[in-house]
This record gives structure tokens, C-alpha cells and sequence, in this order.
């Protein structure tokens, strides 16, 4: 006997424009008493959808994050894992990170980031999605403005916005070299998007993301009522934002390099269910199947 089908509260990839809908899920799950945020950063995550978490991991757990990026696609060669900048082949992205870095999951399984990760979403959490971005200098393209939600739901079938991402910065972050770029309180909204959704859709929206995107007048209309702000910080600083939040990166045409590891963690009461709005589920590396709770590690080389 087959399950039963989930109603998408959350319809995207439309024939044509739909108004937004409100978001049905809390933001925060967990209670002050259950984690390390206070209420204040609660009601922070809760109002605007990002909240900054300054030294999260140390200055030797960020260089060894940092050497990953040479390491790793040195090791795997030609591999899917690794997505390169159209033209230039440098490193954009390497997927499934904490499953080819033992210092990611380390950091991942780490005080003042699984708890914090457990404590917004109530409960036991595992891995969605793992990478480490990198930006170079000069050439380093950005990420247009999107909900990372729209597509793990489309695409991933993930049913409820019970999902949340920490981008830990591993260079410093400033205004001119492609930092990321969030609108506060967009998270309360969800924004449907129009465009069928390609089969291997990922093999191009890693690189360039096309499908899934509001259009120009809802994204200036989200601004006009939100405002745009930067995450500005050092190396080892947390960026936690909620999965529905618009946010997107400009390009790097400076002379400093960006990067920075991006753990998506997700309830294990949510997840994947069959894609709402695509064709085959995409690849493990980029929306993982194992849901085993993540457990504590200890805390002496993070």
C-alpha cells in the first residue's frame, strides 16, 4: 500500500505569476532551555531569519577548512561532487563536504553548531547538504537571489520549511568581494516561481541559477518592504539564516578571495518526500537520503 500524498502547501515552478503565500511553520521549534541561543537571538531568527554567530569554530579549524578546497579536488579529479565556474574551471563549489572531510563533519557535530542547529529546529537533526563555496579573486560569480527552500521543496520534496543553513566564513567578508546578500523578514513569505523545471536541472543551476527565481518585480517589491543587509564578518564567523529567507551574492571582481563551508541541516520529521515539482529526486550529494541523527563530537580539535 502506498503512503499517502503530502499536500504542497508551497506550489512553485508555475505556468504563471501567483501571489505569495504565507508561511504555515514557526521559524524557531526549540525553547530557550533547549540550546545555547538566548531569547533575544531567538526572536532575532524568529523576525528577521538570519542571525550572525561571531568565532563558531578556531583560527587552526578554519585553515584546515580552508586547505580542503585545494586538497579535495586535487583527490577527485573529474567528479560531480565538484561544480567549477563556467570558462574559467576554477572551484565554485565541492557537494557532500562533510562526507570528504572529516574536519566538516567535525565542525558539523561540533558545540555551538549542532546544538544550535538542534535547538531551532526542535530536535534531532541530520545533513541535507553539505559544501564548501569558494569565490575567487577577480573572477568569482554570485548567486542570484533565491529561497533555498523553493528548490530543496520542488525539487527535493521536502515538505515543511523546517530546514536551516550555517555558513561559516573562512576569509573575511566584506562588502566588495561578493559577500552574501539576505533581505530580512522574506522568510515569513513564500514566493512562487514560474518556468517548468528541467530534468537534470541541477547539472545547470549549480553553476547558474535560473529556474526557481522570482521574477524582478516581486524580488524589488521584497526589497522595497525589507531592505537589503550584508553579512559582514572574520574568518569563523557563523551567518545561521532560515530556509525560506531571499538572499543571493553579487560576483567577486576583487582582488580577495571568498569561501566558506555551508551546512544545511534538516528535522528528521522533514524528510524528503517525492519532488513536488520536478522529475527524480537529484543526486544524494546534493539532497542526501541518510537521515541518522547527527551525534556530538568532542569539541577538542574544532
Amino acid at each position: 500500500m502506498s503512503a499517502p500524498a503530502i499536500t504542497d502547501r508551497y506550489p512553485s515552478r508555475l505556468e504563471a505569476e501567483q501571489p505569495p503565500i504565507l508561511r504555515s511553520e514557526p521559524v524557531v521549534w526549540g525553547a530557550a532551555d533547549e540550546g545555547p541561543l538566548a531569547p533575544p537571538a531567538l526572536t532575532q531568527m524568529s523576525e528577521q531569519g538570519f542571525l550572525i554567530r561571531p568565532s563558531t569554530v578556531y583560527d587552526a579549524t578554519v585553515s584546515a577548512l580552508r586547505s580542503e578546497i585545494d586538497r579535495v579536488p586535487s583527490q577527485l579529479g573529474d567528479d560531480p561532487r565538484i561544480i567549477r565556474e563556467a570558462g574559467s574551471q576554477e572551484v565554485r563549489s565541492i557537494f557532500e563536504a562533510h562526507v570528504l572531510s572529516s574536519v566538516v563533519m567535525d565542525v558539523a557535530c561540533s558545540p555551538g553548531v549542532l546544538d544550535v542547529a538542534e535547538q531551532l529546529l526542535g530536535g534531532p537533526v541530520y545533513l541535507h547538504q553539505s559544501r564548501i563555496n569558494a569565490m575567487p579573486a577577480f573572477r568569482g560569480r554570485g548567486f542570484y537571489w533565491h529561497s533555498d527552500f523553493e528548490t530543496w521543496h520542488t525539487e527535493d520534496g521536502l515538505p515543511q520549511m523546517r530546514t536551516v543553513s550555517c555558513s561559516i566564513a573562512l576569509t573575511v567578508n566584506v562588502a566588495y568581494n561578493g559577500t552574501l546578500q539576505v533581505m530580512p523578514g522574506t522568510h515569513r513569505t513564500f514566493y512562487p516561481c514560474v518556468g517548468a523545471t528541467p530534468r537534470d536541472n541541477h547539472r545547470k543551476s549549480l553553476v547558474e541559477q535560473e529556474i526557481g527565481v522570482p521574477s524582478t518585480q516581486t524580488l524589488a517589491e521584497a526589497a522595497v518592504t525589507s531592505g537589503i543587509e550584508l553579512f559582514l564578518g572574520q574568518p569563523g564567523d557563523a551567518l545561521w539564516f532560515d530556509c525560506n529567507l531571499m538572499h543571493g551574492s553579487g560576483s567577486n571582481i576583487s582582488p580577495y578571495p571568498r569561501s566558506n563551508v555551508f551546512l544545511v541541516f534538516n528535522s528528521v520529521e522533514n524528510t524528503p518526500q517525492k519532488p513536488f515539482a520536478g522529475y527524480e529526486p537529484r543526486p544524494e550529494y546534493i539532497a542526501a537520503r541518510d537521515f541518522t541523527p547527527l551525534t556530538p563530537r568532542s569539541p577538542s580539535s574544532i
